[in-house]
């Protein structure tokens, strides 16, 4: 799990709320108990990417499923490794891209109500407002 989880943020970090047991045939880790959170898996094409956007009214938590992944977490833009874990406080502005030979996936989990009409878009290839 990354070692610089983010404190003292308006958001609701599921960092507090994981929870990680190991049992005889491996283990597991739980990142939500009775919350209100969208579970889904983003795939990303090779040489495509998501809108630049934010939102106000949720968190999220992205896992990374595969390599050839780049993200752009407000001023930071950096490719992520497979199994990489990175919080996305509520107003942040994010992107994810597709920067491999083969289609990338992330496990996403949304904490709070989940909503499209709740998306900021500052850059969208393609033409949604």
């Amino acid at each position: 799990m990354a070692e610089d989880r983010p404190t003292g943020s308006a958001s609701v970090s599921p960092w507090n709320a994981v929870y990680e047991e190991q049992r005889p045939w491996g283990g597991f880790r739980q990142y939500t108990h009775n919350a209100i959170s969208t579970v889904k898996i983003i795939t990303v094409l090779p040489g495509q990417r998501l809108s630049l956007q934010s939102h106000e009214r949720r968190d999220e938590l992205w896992i990374a499923l595969t390599d050839g992944l780049r993200v752009t977490l407000g001023d930071e833009t950096r490719t992520v490794a497979q199994w990489e874990e990175l919080f996305v406080p509520r107003g942040t502005r994010h992107r994810m891209e597709g920067v491999g030979l083969q289609s990338a996936r992330w496990l996403e989990i949304s904490f709070g109500e989940f909503d499209e009409n709740d998306i900021t878009r500052y850059e969208d290839d393609f033409g949604r407002a």
